[in-house]
């Protein structure tokens, strides 16, 4: 599967969901974890975990199955590693205290609509 299909179904799940702010870096040629980056908000704990299902979901519709989750049940912070693409869903307040995106500030911001 390409690494632009995982980032789409990973948009569309987060939409699905209500993420909020969501933002997204391609980092092809900079990183060398991944391809693209991913960063959403989510309004409570149970917002998160919504979300972080909804890409688990999209991921077997697609048949894509190589995907790690790192979190725990009473997290504020989930990350997804879906290979090339890394999606990390955060409660607003710890995505304000670790603030990511400044790690990627030499990726490529992508345009990310919200439904």
């Amino acid at each position: 599967m390409k690494n632009t299909e995982i980032l789409d179904f990973a948009l569309k799940a987060i939409s699905d969901r209500h993420g909020e702010d969501t933002e997204a870096y391609d980092m092809r040629g900079i990183s060398i974890l991944s391809d693209f980056f991913v960063v959403t908000s989510a309004g409570s704990n149970r917002q998160l975990h919504a979300i972080a299902n909804s890409i688990v979901e999209e991921a077997h519709e697609h048949n894509y199955t190589d995907y790690r989750i790192e979190g725990t049940r009473d997290s504020n912070w989930l990350l997804i590693d879906l290979g090339d693409v890394v999606v990390n869903i955060f409660t607003k307040d710890a995505r304000e205290f670790y603030n990511l995106e400044k790690l990627w500030i030499d990726g490529k911001q992508l345009e990310v609509k919200e439904d």
